[in-house]
């Protein structure tokens, strides 16, 4: 079985994510090629589209939701995730499951003895007039009927047990809103597909596919770590006729598609500035193809990072219009004068063009 390093896996990675040369592509057509992109921070998806697409306009993919194209709701691991409807109304049934369990990790003890199958009935009934609420307004008015529950704990699993949508101007370029939810089904004005009979799981072989063709080739634990499913290693093996094999450095077994692109490791890599908790890191459970160990936690800080040469090597911020730039490691002369020009070029879009001021710092001894 041929074994990809951890080079051959980076340059496969940059590849699927258009991050190894910007795409022309539409942003819709890219958030269904990415399998979304996660959006708990409302304007990072713009800054990880910026950096993937040759011709990106942030207020044609701000119109995308208000026109109900794309849709903000939780999915994979419970996290807010930017999707196109399609997707949504396909791939909401199959997390279900692991949406209700993984609230009840944190709030089992609030929701001993409340029914959920009830509680669902009831937050039902109160969002059923199509009227904009915050998770609270949702968990107060649950809790007149369960009272010792806990507003929070009653206004997550809701949104947990319902499939719903977040309202813009949340998630709007520029714009600021607070989080307010109504049906899904009611904002795209479109059923939710009904989960499929047991046994068979068409959804998540498409997941499998899809999963593969934006990070492949990958394990099975890297796909649960994108989508937090326990369930897929049966949809991977029911594809297993469709699929290569290879093995990483670590012994591990990697699946992908089989026309999927593998470039060669040698393939140059341009500088990379990503948003915070961008999918390209965090769609792993082994990320040492994209990001040293010792920095993993940067991942999941909610750190902006720049990929230098394909791998995480500074983080970035921006203030007063100034993109600032602190290497992880030593930077060449050729390093610092790249980071620079892509560093002004994010200062430009970030600024609407009035800043490209950049100041990238010491690397450290």
């Amino acid at each position: 079985m041929t074994v990809l390093d951890s080079r051959a896996l980076n340059r496969a990675t940059l590849a699927r994510q258009l991050l190894l040369d910007r795409a022309d592509l539409s942003a819709l057509d890219a958030v269904a090629h990415l399998g979304g992109l996660q959006a708990q921070e409302p304007q990072e998806p713009f800054i990880g589209l910026w950096s993937r697409l040759r011709a990106f306009d942030p207020t044609v993919f701000s119109t995308l939701l208000t026109q109900r194209h794309v849709v903000r709701t939780h999915l994979m691991r419970r996290t807010v995730h930017l999707l196109v409807a399609d997707d949504v109304v396909a791939w909401r049934p199959r997390h279900d499951a692991m949406l209700r369990q993984r609230v009840l990790g944190v709030y089992r003890g609030d929701l001993d003895g409340v029914d959920l199958d009830d509680l669902a009935a009831a937050a039902r009934a109160v969002v059923s007039d199509g009227v904009p609420r915050s998770m609270p307004e949702i968990g107060r008015a649950l809790g007149e009927r369960w009272p010792t529950a806990g507003v929070q704990a009653l206004g997550e699993m809701a949104i947990a047990l319902l499939p719903m949508t977040q309202l813009p101007p949340r998630g709007v370029w520029r714009a600021k809103g607070g989080v307010r939810y109504v049906l899904l089904s009611a904002w795209l004005d479109r059923e939710i597909d009904s989960p499929t009979a047991a046994g068979d799981d068409p959804v998540g072989q498409q997941l499998v596919r899809r999963y593969l063709a934006a990070f492949g080739p990958a394990a099975t634990a890297d796909l649960r770590a994108w989508c937090g499913l326990a369930g897929l290693p049966a949809a991977v093996t029911a594809l297993r006729d469709e699929l290569v094999t290879f093995r990483d450095e670590r012994g591990r077994k990697l699946v992908d598609l089989p026309d999927a692109p593998r470039p060669d490791p040698e393939t140059p890599a341009p500088v990379r500035f990503l948003p915070a908790f961008d999918n390209a890191i965090l769609g792993y459970d082994d990320r040492s193809r994209i990001i040293d160990d010792v920095h993993r936690g940067l991942s999941v800080a909610g750190e902006r990072v720049v990929l230098v040469d394909g791998r995480v090597a500074a983080t970035w911020s921006v203030e007063s219009g100034t993109v600032s730039v602190s290497p992880l490691r030593g930077f060449s002369r050729a390093d610092r004068a790249a980071v620079t020009e892509q560093g002004q070029a994010l200062a430009s879009f970030l600024s609407d063009n009035e800043s490209d001021r950049v100041r990238v710092g010491s690397s450290p001894r």
